[in-house]
């Protein structure tokens, strides 16, 4: 699923949502954090950490992976923690039994930044392009 997929999704009757939507701000924060973002998942594959970086987007207090943007200090909306697959499946979030269906549709993460993006309504899993 792309960012923009998330964002455009219409309300039941067919209309956009009335409140816009905190992906808005989650976009903007991305163009700011993109190269920070991209040299951190190029480190984590160069490094032999993990061929799947995952990036945590969140605007709360999450114990998963590691904090490498926080919006507090960056006066941003949206805090980033770094992670990957292995963690993911280790903490029972992506099961194992799907794990290759995972990496089956993992886009190029040279080209994407994978993330998983929590929201008070749930999570999910997002590929957004580097710009």
């Amino acid at each position: 699923m792309l960012l923009e997929d998330l964002m455009n999704q219409a309300g039941e009757d067919g209309q956009s949502p009335k409140k816009e939507s905190p992906l808005k701000s989650l976009e903007a924060d991305l163009k700011f954090y993109n190269e920070s973002i991209k040299e951190v998942g190029t480190e984590i594959i160069v490094e032999g950490i993990s061929a799947y970086p995952i990036f945590v987007a969140h605007q709360h207090e999450v114990n998963l992976g590691e904090l490498i943007l926080d919006k507090n200090d960056l006066h941003t909306d949206w805090s980033i923690h770094a992670s990957t697959l292995e963690e993911f499946v280790e903490k029972g979030i992506i099961h194992p039994e799907k794990k290759e269906r995972f990496v089956k549709h993992f886009k190029d993460p040279h080209e994407f930044m994978c993330l998983f993006v929590i929201v008070p309504e749930g999570a999910n899993f997002v590929f957004y392009p580097y710009q």
